[in-house]
């Protein structure tokens, strides 16, 4: 395993402290705007981290993660996370930019062409996180399906899986050169560099072609969160990048393991797959000042924060030797939280970064124009061209 490993961070409304807006340096009222997303992602660039990830949901957001609250003292509302990054990529020049995208009452084609456009807008800079949306008050915003119990959760896992296949069949759906752009014989595209995709599974019938061509990066990138046997699964089966939530490097090691065996029983065992530790974080020049800002957020929130990520409070250092031993454990990368916004993505791109280049585990500059590239990952061929030749 390479000594360097990669950087992402997760953006979430204020932070992920559910006071974070209520700091001094906070921005809430500019949540709806672009140029507070803007200002986040290229305080990212700045740092050289590989990609944000933008949260996203269909519901309003709860504390409690499985029913709705009324509380009135945290941020509720949300803009829509493809918009935003569509928004902001050409703000921007290397770094990855990876919505969340609800995949549960969401159709893959209309979530293929949106990703597709987000590559192009970017110049290959383009990824998705799929996240399933199981609670009875999200079905009832649709009215097509009834949320499905806590003994049929699986079920959500094998239906993501399915549509991130018909979202890779649709990205392959054009040949890389079935655009043919010639004004004097009048042909603008080559149609027999079109596919019909053709599936047909237990939730989705989907003949395609697609409506956008191929995308810059071929695949762009494909994440999801993943706790426990059934996320690991859809981790090892479907995705680029696969998120996790370790307690230790123990844990860590365990989790790497699992996943990579699942990986190989489903024949992927040649591909390169990443797999990200998740850790909320607070950081500060001491890590009594760490801690002390964690309590005081707690206070304002009347309520101790809890999170399914390991809660880290603490120095730049300190993370960097929890990363390190993390790493160790067989984590490729790294996607952190910023408790609040914008103190502890300074903290991460002027105190983290410059610690980490220093110990030679993270990059000095941007080393590819495709987040493909950053990531390492080869550009994949078209499936369909393959069978035409």
């Amino acid at each position: 395993m390479s000594d360097r490993f990669h950087l992402a961070v997760a953006l979430d409304g204020a932070g992920w402290h559910p006071a974070a807006w209520r700091e001094a340096d906070a921005r809430p009222g500019d949540l709806f705007g672009a140029g507070y997303w803007a200002d986040l992602v290229l305080e990212a660039e700045r740092g050289a981290l590989d990609f944000v990830t933008i949260e996203d949901s269909l519901a309003v957001q709860s504390d409690d993660p499985f029913v709705p609250d009324r509380r009135l003292d945290r941020v509720r509302g949300r803009l829509d996370a493809v918009l935003i990054a569509a928004r902001v990529a050409p703000h921007t020049q290397r770094i990855g930019l990876v919505p969340t995208a609800v995949v549960t009452h969401t159709e893959p084609f209309h979530v293929s062409k949106a990703i597709a456009t987000l590559d192009y807008v970017s110049t290959g800079r383009a990824g998705v996180r799929v996240q399933i949306a199981g609670r009875p008050d999200v079905a009832a915003h649709f009215g097509r399906r009834e949320a499905a119990d806590r003994s049929r959760a699986h079920e959500y896992f094998t239906e993501t899986a399915d549509y991130v296949e018909v979202l890779r069949r649709l990205w392959d759906s054009w040949e890389d050169d079935a655009e043919i752009r010639d004004a004097a014989t009048g042909r603008f595209i080559d149609r027999d560099k079109l596919h019909y995709i053709d599936f047909t599974g237990r939730w989705f019938s989907v003949k395609g072609p697609s409506i956008t061509p191929r995308p810059p990066q071929g695949q762009p990138i494909v994440a999801a969160l993943g706790h426990g046997e059934a996320g690991h699964e859809l981790i090892a089966g479907s995705t680029d990048i696969g998120f996790v939530t370790p307690r230790d490097a123990e844990q860590a090691a365990e989790i790497v393991e699992e996943i990579r065996a699942l990986q190989q029983g489903v024949g992927r065992g040649a591909e390169a797959l990443h797999i990200f530790g998740d850790v909320v974080v607070f950081l500060d020049d001491s890590a009594s000042a760490a801690q002390a800002r964690r309590r005081r957020l707690d206070d304002i929130a009347g309520a101790e924060y809890r999170s399914d990520a390991v809660i880290f409070a603490g120095t730049a250092a300190q993370l960097a030797d929890l990363l390190t031993d993390w790493h160790s454990a067989g984590l490729t990368g790294f996607r952190l939280r910023p408790a609040a916004l914008p103190h502890d993505l300074l903290q991460i791109t002027e105190q983290l970064v410059p610690e980490l280049r220093r110990r030679g585990l993270f990059r000095d500059a941007y080393e590819s124009s495709t987040l493909r590239g950053l990531l390492e990952l080869p550009r994949p061929s078209n499936r369909y061209a393959r069978i035409s030749q």
